[in-house]
């Protein structure tokens, strides 16, 4: 059950491209296997003099500031290779997601080897995100934390509030770059190096390790000379990236920009776009729950004729790999106490709902948090993923109720949110105790639902066995 790595989906969409003027950084978290139990939690603020980090897998001993602020995370239940805590948003309203492996190329690795006692994936986000601010302060604390300590893994990691998103890059074992996402615009980062063009100069759009130029420079590395394209210098375009990769990104923009004429394989895709319309939650979560929907690279093959080979012939992006997929959205019309709400989606997301949890919280639901190794289903995690060996080989029999089902759940949500804000506006307590009472509300009866549809589902499924014989049958 080893999580050497991340094998993901991402999207982030600025705050004048997104529908209600939230930045959102959201990402599927996918293993290279389909079981990876899955927590939620919440650590509070506390000091710690003298504190540091030590990884259990790299063996890094990293300094920690004298006090760490509260956040959310989605560690792993089986913390044996890590902590993996992947996604979450802290008290000062920063999200950060880490990481989406990505892929530096075999001329920059012979002169800037990865490190195999570094910093890596498992270890990103407990380091960085209960220390920063601003999404900014999180980009620099990152790149300082690999340029003194280096990195096994080649990983793009996104940071977000209420006005910026930055997503870094890295390079090698200590090289790496950060951009500020424009903010009209929205990106797609499938597990391939995109970040484009770099200016140097402009810091308050880019950051850049200290010797990057320099380093390019020295060994030759710049294929462009008057340009510097991160993807160009240090990513890679194979035919690997151009099946696996690309047409994730294809997918993406066909949705949000469908006037655009582009080919799933092409290699020039560009990193961001203005959408034809601004994107909403649930345009979102679609994009991280789909497979290619009313396309002939539909695996399931729903509308569209594919053929077999078609169907599998892309890397989809809901698959049986799917393990925690969470949407960080800060929103700027709202206070900043219950600014911050991460919607969470556990198991194969095709059939999971996405739960609406505020990050000013000081608890997390029973089966959220009680994650094991073994299947349970009175946990979300094991629940999710039980019910997606129930539907896949039967899914166009249950299709109706599935999509009943998440439309429901999504409705609910949007009440939850409507209704907490409200209450939020005018409430004279302590409003983390307001955000985590109805949260876990929430919680509670999107996981009756689910339930439900457990029932429903297991007893729809006893009439679809191939054994069935209808009394008089052929006599």
């Amino acid at each position: 059950m080893k999580n050497t790595s991340s094998d993901c989906t991402e999207i982030l969409v600025g705050k004048a491209a997104s529908m209600d003027g939230s930045t959102i950084v959201a990402r599927n978290e996918d293993g290279y296997g389909p079981i990876n139990p899955i927590k939620f939690v919440v650590h509070e603020a506390k000091d710690q003099k003298n504190a540091e980090y030590v990884s259990i897998t790299t063996g890094v001993h990293v300094p920690l500031p004298d006090h760490a602020f509260r956040y959310t995370a989605t560690p792993q239940a089986d913390q044996s290779d890590g902590q993996y805590e992947e996604a979450g948003i802290n008290e000062y309203n920063v999200g950060m997601s880490s990481t989406e492996t990505t892929a530096t190329n075999a001329r920059v690795l012979g002169y800037d080897p990865l490190v195999h006692d570094g910093i890596d994936e498992e270890a990103m986000l407990t380091i960085v995100l209960p220390y920063v601010k601003t999404a900014k302060e999180g980009a620099i604390r990152l790149g300082a934390l690999l340029e003194k300590y280096g990195t096994g893994e080649c990983n793009s990691i996104a940071f977000n509030d209420k006005d910026e998103i930055w997503l870094l890059e890295t390079a090698g074992g200590h090289h790496w770059a950060a951009m500020r996402l424009p903010e009209d615009t929205y990106a797609i980062v499938p597990n391939q190096t995109v970040m484009q063009e770099v200016d140097i100069n402009d810091t308050d759009n880019f950051l850049v390790a200290t010797d990057l130029v320099e380093f390019v420079e020295k060994h030759h590395l710049n294929p462009q000379p008057g340009h510097f394209n991160f993807r160009g210098i240090f990513g890679t375009q194979s035919e690997a990236d151009a099946y696996y990769n690309t047409p994730r990104t294809w997918y993406g923009q066909k949705l949000f920009n469908p006037e655009i004429e582009q080919e799933p394989t092409a290699q020039d895709i560009p990193l961001t776009r203005q959408p034809s319309k601004k994107i909403a939650i649930e345009d979102v979560q679609y994009f991280l729950s789909s497979h290619y929907n009313g396309t002939k690279y539909d695996p399931f093959g729903t509308f569209a004729s594919g053929t077999a080979a078609e169907q599998r012939q892309f890397r989809s992006i809901a698959m049986d790999r799917n393990q925690a997929s969470s949407i960080l959205q800060i929103r700027n019309d709202v206070d900043a106490k219950y600014a911050g709400v991460q919607w969470l989606s556990l198991g194969f997301f095709a059939y999971s709902p996405y739960v609406p949890f505020y990050t000013n919280i000081t608890d997390t639901p029973v089966d959220y948090k009680n994650t094991t190794n073994d299947v349970d289903v009175n946990n979300v995690y094991w629940l999710e993923k039980t019910l997606s060996v129930m539907i896949e080989p039967h899914y166009h029999e249950y299709s109706d109720m599935i999509h009943a089902y998440l439309d429901d759940c999504q409705s609910y949500a949007r009440q939850r949110i409507e209704d907490t804000d409200n209450e939020a506006k005018s409430f004279d307590g302590d409003v983390a105790e307001l955000l985590t009472k109805n949260s876990l509300e929430t919680a509670a009866t999107v996981s009756g639902r689910t339930h439900k549809l457990f029932d429903a589902i297991v007893k729809k499924g006893l009439m679809l066995s191939k054994t069935t014989w209808e009394k008089g049958q052929n006599l």
